[in-house]
């Protein structure tokens, strides 16, 4: 790995694990989803995932939690793979976050789904 790339991935580490998501980071990356093409309303969906276990209405494991919140602080970083200012190839990286994470949270979206339709809380930490 050439030494800049690697500085950066240093970078993203020790922003991910310093950093507490917010109001305000929600806030910014709803902003930002408008960008993200074909993956807004994945993207979108991680976010109401995210409220809702801030705000105590449901329930998930923090390795689901763990992948919601650094595709968010993914998005409204910076710090990017590819930087957002470069004209089409700067959003590429991020679909491509929110993609994997995607991936990797289908049987919690498809709970965080049947949550939001009876609206009953979900206490299951699973």
């Amino acid at each position: 790995m050439k030494k800049g790339y690697f500085n950066k991935a240093i970078l993203l580490f020790e922003l991910f694990r310093q950093h507490q998501i917010n109001g305000n980071d929600l806030a910014k990356a709803e902003s930002k989803s408008a960008y993200l093409n074909e993956k807004v309303d994945e993207f979108r969906l991680l976010i109401s995932m995210a409220k809702d276990v801030l705000a105590g209405r449901y329930h998930m494991n923090k390795w689901n939690l763990s992948i919601i919140v650094a595709t968010i602080v993914y998005i409204i970083s910076p710090l990017d793979a590819l930087p957002d200012m470069i004209p089409l190839m700067g959003w590429i990286d991020d679909m491509t976050v929110v993609a994997y994470a995607v991936s990797k949270l289908t049987d919690e979206i498809r709970k965080y789904k049947a949550f939001t339709r009876t609206g009953a809380v979900n206490y299951s930490k699973t």
